[in-house]
C-alpha cells in the first residue's frame, strides 16, 4: 500500500469541477502519471499525481476541505 501525499497545503479536491466524476474510484488502475486530485492555493489549482502504479484504493483526505502539506490524500495498493 502506498500513499500519495499532499506536496503543499490547501484545499484538495477529488474531482476537477463539483459537477464532475472523480479523478479515480476505488479499484480503478492507477499510473505514475495520473491525476488524481487538485490542490487549490490562492486560486491556483496543482494537479496531484499518484507517483506509483497499481490499483486505487480511495481517497483518505475529504473532498473540498483544508490540507497540509504531507497529509496523506489517498492510498494506492
Amino acid at each position: 500500500m502506498s500513499d500519495i501525499q499532499s506536496p503543499l497545503p490547501g484545499t484538495f479536491y477529488h474531482a476537477p469541477s463539483p459537477e464532475s466524476e472523480p479523478f479515480k474510484k476505488p479499484g480503478d488502475p492507477v499510473a505514475e502519471t495520473d491525476t488524481i486530485g487538485l490542490v487549490e492555493v490562492m486560486k491556483t489549482f496543482i494537479d496531484v499525481k499518484a507517483e506509483v502504479s497499481g490499483t486505487f484504493d480511495g481517497y483518505v483526505a475529504a473532498n473540498a476541505e483544508p490540507i497540509q502539506a504531507g497529509d496523506v490524500l489517498a492510498r494506492v495498493r
